[in-house]
């Protein structure tokens, strides 16, 4: 009995190798595949637009250049960086990204497109991620079906503003803005968002109490914003998501309200996480800086979890 198990468990190990190698060889790995990288964080310059862009890169402990990885790039909020976004979420630690590879980008002026104070037009930021896509597909090897997009505040804005670019959009899986300034899809704006498919994947986490980006929407820091559950209306619409078969679970006492729709055949392609008594922060049950920034102290739920989970549920088609 114990032999058979034995063998039993080789042979089912050796499937399950020869089945992870060949996920991996199915991967669509890009040019820079096969580079070594002594480092496992850098930080890259680029030319966008005739303007030196910057971004930083984490790689995973697990990191070889023959393995195409999964990508998310994390955009800050304003007046900020993107290592400040990399240390207030935590998302290389490996308990969040330990298959992933992490890339943090710089908004010009500590800022991205889209807000009235921005210094750069949506196009030239929008060419950005195209120009960043190309040069860090060219130096690490990376799953083009698995790049990602999350952001906080601002950043969390322009997550949505590429989600609802065609060209550009197109090129991610899958999208998670956090406390989302929509400067680009309010009330007057928001029949030009053309997503690059459907349904298009986004999740949002959203704090009930957020005093800078309201929860109803209104006038923000940067322009007018939309309401949270409108924004979410009009993303139900775009991804052909079944109102009738939309779920709500609450949690901690009624303070956090999980909603997920079924888009199409896919279920949970348009999520919202909504925290009752939070304000303007990145989800944490760990005290970070943006919490401290707003007063505020950690929360029932961890964002960098969620979002991660989030992503992993999706593939680009």
């Amino acid at each position: 009995m114990r032999a058979v198990s034995f063998v039993g468990a080789v042979a089912a190990a050796t499937l399950a190798t020869h089945a992870a190698a060949a996920a991996a060889s199915a991967a669509a790995g890009t040019a820079g595949c096969g580079k070594s990288q002594p480092l496992s964080d850098v930080y890259r310059g680029l030319t966008s637009s005739g303007r030196i862009r910057t971004y930083s890169v984490h790689l995973p402990s697990n990191y070889t250049e023959s393995t195409p990885y999964p990508a998310v790039i994390g955009f800050h909020g304003s007046s900020s960086i993107g290592l400040f976004f990399e240390a207030d979420t935590k998302l290389s630690e490996d308990r969040f990204s330990a298959n992933k590879i992490m890339v943090y980008p710089d908004g010009v002026g500590g800022a991205w497109a889209g807000a009235n104070y921005s210094e750069v037009s949506v196009d030239e930021d929008l060419q950005f991620v195209t120009d960043l896509l190309a040069d860090f597909r060219g130096e690490f090897c990376v799953d083009d079906s698995r790049i990602y997009a999350t952001g906080m505040s601002s950043g969390g804005g322009f997550v949505n503003t590429i989600a609802c670019n065609a060209a550009v959009g197109g090129e991610f899986a899958a999208f998670a803005p956090a406390s989302g300034s929509f400067y680009t899809d309010n009330d007057d704006l928001h029949a030009n968002c053309a997503p690059a498919r459907s349904p298009l994947p986004i999740l949002e986490v959203h704090g009930g109490s957020d005093a800078s980006v309201h929860y109803d929407g209104g006038e923000g820091e940067g322009g007018t914003e939309p309401a949270i559950p409108t924004w979410l209306g009009w993303w139900a619409q775009r991804n052909g998501c079944d109102d009738s078969e939309k779920t709500v679970e609450d949690s901690f006492d009624g303070d956090v309200h999980h909603t997920t729709w079924t888009c199409g055949d896919t279920e949970g392609a348009l999520q919202h996480w909504k925290v009752d008594d939070m304000g303007h922060c990145w989800a944490s049950t760990e005290i970070n800086f943006s919490q401290i920034a707003a007063g505020e102290l950690p929360t029932h739920i961890e964002a960098s979890q969620i979002i991660m989970d989030f992503f992993d549920s999706f593939t680009k088609p």
